[in-house]
């Protein structure tokens, strides 16, 4: 998928975040993926599936290798072997038909649109949830000193959107801030308009932040203020 943000949209959720931290002790980055997984697993699956059950259709029609052009001459060996030839092409012309079916499963199912629809969402959303908290890891916002970093990330070709909230920051915090967060993303990304999604997001954790984690005397910055792009 192509993301296209301009360095003013950059700024803007730089800024954002920026003001959003001048208010609290917290740490809040952002994080925006292409894709997350190319999900050929799941392509190989729904082709092995096809391969093994959509053939089984063509037995109670009558499926002969005759079918098949060129497959088979229409004549047969004489005498007792007669049987067994025409077992074995009947044999070869089922597997031929397995690896065609599984062959245009296979690529029908990696069109993008194509791949999103036929993988089930909580797959997703799992492998979504697994490359936040990588990224969130990698970022160093696990080491942050009250352990209160906020990761906001967004995997578009996944369609799926995650907030991830160091340790710190859930005994104090009702969890369906985060779900407000994620909607207000997906929203701004629905909208086409990455840099709008992820401002409302950051506004929302900020506030949050504020309330219960004010800044102190020394409010330094752990992390980079922007939006990292992969």
């Amino acid at each position: 998928m192509v993301i296209k943000l301009t360095t003013e949209a950059h700024d803007r959720i730089a800024t954002a975040i920026a003001a959003a931290e001048a208010r609290t002790s917290g740490e809040i980055f952002c994080v925006l993926a292409r894709r997350v997984s190319s999900y050929h697993d799941v392509s190989l699956a729904w082709a092995a599936a096809a391969a093994l059950i959509l053939p089984l259709a063509l037995i109670p029609l009558g499926f002969e290798p005759a079918w098949i052009p060129g497959f088979a001459d229409g004549w047969e060996a004489a005498h007792l072997a007669a049987r067994d030839v025409s077992l074995g092409q009947a044999l070869g012309a089922y597997a031929l038909v397995q690896a065609v079916v599984f062959l245009t499963v296979y690529l029908l199912t990696r069109a993008p649109a194509v791949t999103r629809w036929v993988t089930p969402r909580a797959v997703r959303r799992a492998r979504v949830r697994d490359a936040a908290v990588q990224q969130f890891l990698a970022h160093g916002l696990h080491v942050t000193e009250a352990r209160t970093g906020v990761l906001i990330f967004a995997a578009l070709g996944d369609h799926q959107v995650e907030v991830v909230a160091d340790k710190g920051i859930h005994a104090k915090v009702d969890q369906s801030v985060w779900g407000d967060a994620a909607e207000a993303l997906s929203q701004g990304l629905k909208r086409d308009d990455p840099a709008d999604g992820f401002e409302a997001a950051v506004r929302l954790c900020g506030e949050v932040l504020a309330t219960h984690f004010p800044p102190g005397s020394d409010n330094p910055n752990e992390v980079v203020d922007r939006l990292v792009v992969i």
